[in-house]
């Protein structure tokens, strides 16, 4: 789901606590050494995202939060902030010369550049988060 976050709303607030969990306090924040990704470029979306990019040839950028139960990713378009709401049920992480997030039918390629980089560990912690989640639901025993 994606939201149109340029203005602060009650409603979208409510929505992303219900899907994917409250944001994580400022200490668990500090104990897991951060739960946000430095901006990265967007090289490819989706043709169901084209919308939400800039359409001149200007460069897009996104960031990553993590939460209990699953992202959030802000995408700038101008003026304009969207937000892509993905549970860590639905989210498929590819790594193909940089990084690509699936989800809903949608996805978004991150340029494998120096800011990409920068948020290797940032990633890491990811994947392992999604890992941590899924095995709560191991029934395969």
């Amino acid at each position: 789901m994606v939201l149109d976050s340029t203005h602060p709303n009650k409603e979208h607030k409510q929505i992303i606590n219900d899907l994917i969990g409250k944001p994580y306090s400022f200490f668990e924040s500090f104990k897991m050494g951060g739960v946000g990704s430095k901006r990265m470029i967007i090289e490819e979306v989706s043709p169901n995202m084209q919308q939400y990019l800039n359409l001149v040839s200007d460069i897009n950028y996104a960031n990553i939060e993590m939460r209990s139960g699953g992202i959030l990713i802000y995408i700038n378009k101008g003026l304009k902030n969207f937000t892509w709401i993905i549970p860590y049920y639905q989210l498929v992480i590819y790594k193909t010369n940089g990084a690509s997030i699936h989800s809903q039918g949608k996805f978004i390629h991150f340029r494998n550049n120096k800011t990409f980089k920068e948020n290797k560990t940032f990633l890491n912690k990811l994947l392992d988060a999604k890992v941590q989640y899924d095995t709560r639901y191991d029934f395969q025993r």
